[in-house]
């Protein structure tokens, strides 16, 4: 079936766009983010021993130069190629959904014997367009009261392809969901690793060396505020989409009823 068609072709879509990302985020980091960072924090060394009354500026190379903050954004534009292709699936859909594709004059009835017209011209629309909601439950409503004749059995198969899309996208969203979980997560995981260095050189600390604990804590705290920033995007982000998507199902439902079922009528 076309929806099943679609399956490998965003998972396809997925492996490339990780791969891409990993690839593209790892050299930006090893070759501008860490470098500057080493070397801001070397010059903040030399005026810290210098001056201790000097004040470290809090740099973006610093706050982003770890692993737990690179993970983050790889996965956080990661979730946004994902998103970006459903959004462009629910724009095509959503133009489906605003053309004609019954050619139905007003007023026009539909009969049982015409169901079979009106099907050959969904029919004749290319793979992709008869593969989306709309057409498909226009299909299944003309087949169904074409063979039974009752016009609530048009009704409830079109509204139950509709429930069983929208099912389906709320599945599709499980990966998103798991990505703006995955995000704060690991900032957590910084945040544990961080303490735990900032630890192991608290021995460092009594003797007055106290850089070792303040760079542990600056990851613990880095990788944290990034992740908590980058999850609130990506949660809005993720909201507009299952709203996007739950509109495009009620007003398919709507489609149906007032240019379909109200105009069908068995004698």
């Amino acid at each position: 079936m076309p929806s099943q068609r679609r399956y490998p072709s965003e998972f396809v879509f997925s492996l490339f766009a990780l791969a891409l990302i990993v690839v593209v985020v790892h050299a930006i980091y090893v070759l501008d983010v860490r470098p500057k960072a080493q070397a801001i924090l070397a010059q903040q060394r030399i005026g810290m021993l210098n001056d201790p009354n000097y004040i470290a500026e809090r740099s973006f190379y610093v706050l982003v130069k770890d692993y737990e903050q690179e993970s983050e954004i790889i996965l956080f534009i990661w979730a946004l190629a994902i998103i970006g292709y459903k959004s462009k699936r629910q724009s095509r859909e959503r133009t489906t959904l605003e053309g004609e594709l019954l050619n139905l004059p007003e007023g026009m009835k539909i009969l049982p014997e015409d169901s079979r017209e009106y099907t050959r011209q969904l029919d004749g629309l290319d793979r992709e367009r008869r593969g989306m909601l709309l057409p498909r439950a226009l299909l299944a409503a003309l087949a169904r009261f074409g063979a039974t004749r009752n016009v609530q059995d048009a009704s409830t198969v079109a509204h139950g392809m509709c429930q069983s899309e929208a099912e389906r996208l709320d599945s599709e969203m499980s990966m998103l969901r798991y990505i703006a979980w995955a995000i704060p997560a690991i900032g957590f995981i910084g945040t544990v690793r961080g303490i735990g260095d900032a630890l192991g050189q608290a021995h460092k600390a009594v003797g007055g060396d106290i850089s070792g604990v303040t760079e542990g804590l600056g990851v613990a705290f880095n990788s944290t505020l990034i992740a908590l920033l980058l999850s609130i995007f990506l949660m809005f982000l993720l909201h507009q989409l299952q709203l996007a998507q739950e509109r495009l199902v009620l007003d398919a439902e709507t489609y149906l009823d007032t240019r379909l079922i109200r105009n069908m009528q068995t004698r």
